[in-house]
């Protein structure tokens, strides 16, 4: 099996971001039957999207797994959907920020998420991992890239299961907050993915 996971680099006010570090920290170590392709994406909304949809094109992934930061949350949060809607909060790490914009001008409204959602939130949880399902992926460079890769995979009949899943910040990155802030070690994550993995591994395989 063929899998392209995919993080985010630092945005915002923080020096790191759970997803890079995640992507980055992942081996193939104890599979046999899957290959990692592992790709860092810009947080720009001019480059981000495009970059995905290349390493798609080029490598045919049989999955993709994007992963994002969702500050504040403190479980892994399957996201279900994703909106042809940007309303950025803040501007992306080029200046740009953007309100009450398609992601794709035409574009259906919204796309569901191809990955088995809630066999893969029974894994993680019976692994002892805090996790949840969550609705949207909201309306950040997350959700931008979530449509955009869905988007791609139905216009062009592409047999991939994909989907995008948000990490709670890591403790170093609220260690210096005023507000209390929930977090996930690394270690724990890594084990969330491995977990992830070896699911999507059993259905691929029947």
């Amino acid at each position: 099996m063929k899998v392209l996971i995919t993080g985010f680099e630092p945005f915002g006010d923080s020096p790191i971001n759970p997803s890079q570090n995640l992507v980055s920290a992942v081996s193939e170590e104890g599979f046999n039957d899957i290959d990692l392709l592992k790709l860092i994406l810009p947080v720009e909304k001019d480059r981000a999207p495009d970059l995905l949809i290349k390493a798609i094109k080029e490598n045919s992934p049989e999955v993709v797994l994007c992963f994002g930061l969702a500050l504040g949350c403190a479980k892994i949060s399957l996201e279900r959907v994703a909106l042809n809607l940007m309303d950025f909060r803040i501007p992306d790490n080029a200046g740009v920020k953007v309100s009450d914009q398609p992601v794709v001008e035409g574009g259906q409204n919204a796309y569901f998420s191809t990955l088995p959602v809630r066999p893969l939130l029974k894994a993680l949880q019976d692994a002892g991992i805090p996790a949840q399902l969550s609705l949207s992926a909201g309306a950040y460079l997350c959700n931008q890239v979530f449509y955009r890769m869905m988007h791609c995979i139905a216009s062009n009949g592409l047999d991939i299961q994909a989907g995008f899943i948000h990490l709670p910040a890591q403790p170093e990155q609220t260690a210096t907050m005023e507000k209390s802030t929930p977090s996930m070690g690394l270690d724990l994550e890594i084990q969330a993915l491995r977990v992830i993995l070896s699911t999507l591994l059993k259905f691929r395989q029947g």
